[in-house]
């Protein structure tokens, strides 16, 4: 269930807001649980060499990282949000080591004595998998395995893979699709016997038998042959689906309708601020990135002034570059936007590291659109479950930040009046006098515009009102004195 629907008084608020129907979040909620592992009952392969073959089998792992730089204690945080991935995949952590050094071994990642150790630990703990604080090599990859003798995987392996069970929309799965495949296909070489080449002529000889004679093909060609492949037509499908985004956003913009992008990072709470601004319903999990596909809905200031929000996608340090290229188009609804609303994790003991990996994300964006960001709105979220001490140390770093709690609702009005303050506003402003029989021309004020004064006389309705120019020039045959701010 939502967080909404966290309590007994909860739920009572719940039904009587919704009518006894659940919303989509709720129902997506419950369809995410259902398909959860059970424990103990797998028909996957034990050979661990059939990596690129099966689905990525997480259920006892133990993790492993490299501190090359920093403090101990962020080293740990950095190893505390793995496990905290780890968990979201759907698998039980075992263990954790850190080894420190100057950069990571080009071998075997922690170097050939920490391995000894690791092996033990995976023998002792019956774990099934190790997962590394880090992008692993293919070399890498394939020494740690046959060292340690059981499946290693890598952080992006890993998000990956979380990404790929909490896809839904079509254009989700194709993103994580096509970052998968980017990432698999410099690691195809060496993995294991079921990519050995095959080959003709010569090479073939006497051994290669009836259909293998001749100049022949490597099977790992035609695994990244077939690859490609899907590469390319998987850009072909999410070039498609940008030109729709294109002209949903095209019609926005027509339209000047102000957009509000949400952003942040993952589990900060961003799907639960939606729901208390404009009460969407969305998926809203205590997990790092439950939900992926952008949601978006309209909102209204209180002087009547609409708007778009939008919900965006979670990011995270070191979030893999096979991602930030598959979900430019998504990210880009950030970029695009009037202001973008950027919450904080109040209640995450090092939430100036989350700031600072969410402004890479989005700078690294804008570097090659080659524009600049919109302005940004700090929003300190889940106040309710942080101190007082916490909180004015973390309003002193983030000066001009909004302190809510999407949960309880505290500091919810100030943040639609912060919002509405930071829009931009309608450029003309007219007088006019309308009249009776032009009611649309009122009502497009109204929606429209900002409204500052309103009067009904003998002859129609006077409007003291900003628009846009458009609108202006519809307005202009009932002005009766203008000024343009």
């Amino acid at each position: 269930m939502t967080e909404l629907t966290h309590t007994e008084d909860h739920d009572d608020e719940q039904y009587e807001l919704y009518d006894g129907d659940p919303s989509t979040g709720e129902m997506e909620l419950e369809d995410r649980a259902s398909l959860r592992r059970v424990r103990g009952l797998s028909t996957e392969l034990e050979d661990v060499t059939e990596v690129e073959y099966r689905q990525l089998r997480l259920e006892r792992v133990v993790l492993v990282g490299v501190w090359t730089e920093g403090t101990a204690l962020q080293s740990e945080a950095s190893l505390a949000e793995l496990a905290r991935l780890a968990e979201t995949a759907g698998s039980e952590v075992l263990e954790g080591l850190i080894q420190r050094r100057p950069k990571p071994d080009p071998a075997t990642y922690i170097g050939s004595g920490k391995v000894k150790e690791l092996r033990d630990i995976v023998s002792s703990t019956g774990a099934d998998t190790v997962i590394c604080d880090g992008e692993l090599s293919p070399g890498q990859l394939r020494q740690l395995e046959e060292k340690v003798k059981v499946k290693v995987i890598d952080r992006t392996a890993l998000i990956l893979d979380i990404f790929a069970q909490h896809a839904r929309s079509k254009e989700g799965k194709a993103q994580v699709e096509l970052a998968q495949l980017q990432y698999l296909i410099p690691r195809l070489r060496g993995w294991g016997a079921s990519l050995s080449r095959q080959a003709g002529g010569r090479a073939g000889g006497a051994n290669g038998g009836v259909g293998l004679r001749g100049p022949g093909e490597t099977k790992l060609e035609t695994d990244r042959r077939r690859i490609n492949k899907r590469v390319a037509k998987l850009r072909r499908e999410i070039a498609a689906m940008d030109t729709i985004r294109e002209t949903k956003r095209g019609r926005r913009l027509a339209n000047e309708v102000p957009s509000v992008a949400i952003v942040g990072y993952t589990n900060a709470g961003k799907s639960s601020l939606l729901n208390a601004l404009t009460g969407a319903g969305v998926l809203v999990e205590d997990a790092l990135f439950a939900t992926l596909d952008p949601t978006t809905r309209r909102a209204q200031t209180a002087d009547g002034r609409g708007y778009t929000l939008t919900d965006t996608v979670g990011f995270v340090r070191h979030l893999p570059h096979q991602l930030v290229d598959a979900f430019r188009s998504t990210l880009e609804e950030a970029a695009d936007a009037d202001l973008l609303v950027h919450v904080v994790d109040g209640s995450d003991p090092a939430p100036e590291e989350q700031v600072s990996a969410v402004r890479e994300v989005l700078g690294e964006i804008t570097r090659k659109r080659k524009e600049p960001l919109p302005p940004e709105l700090l929003v300190i979220n889940k106040i309710d479950a942080s101190d007082e001490v916490s909180l004015a140390r973390l309003r002193h770093a983030l000066a001009g930040s909004v302190p809510v709690s999407a949960r309880t609702g505290a500091g919810i009005a100030e943040l639609v009046e912060v919002i509405a303050d930071r829009l931009p506003r309608p450029e003309v402003t007219v007088d006019v006098l309308v009249p009776y029989t032009r009611g649309e021309l009122v009502a497009r004020a109204h929606a429209d515009g900002e409204v500052l004064e309103e009067e009904h006389v003998a002859d129609g309705t006077r409007l003291l009102v900003r628009v846009r120019p458009d609108l202006a020039a519809a307005l202009r045959d009932y002005e009766t004195n203008s000024t343009r701010a």
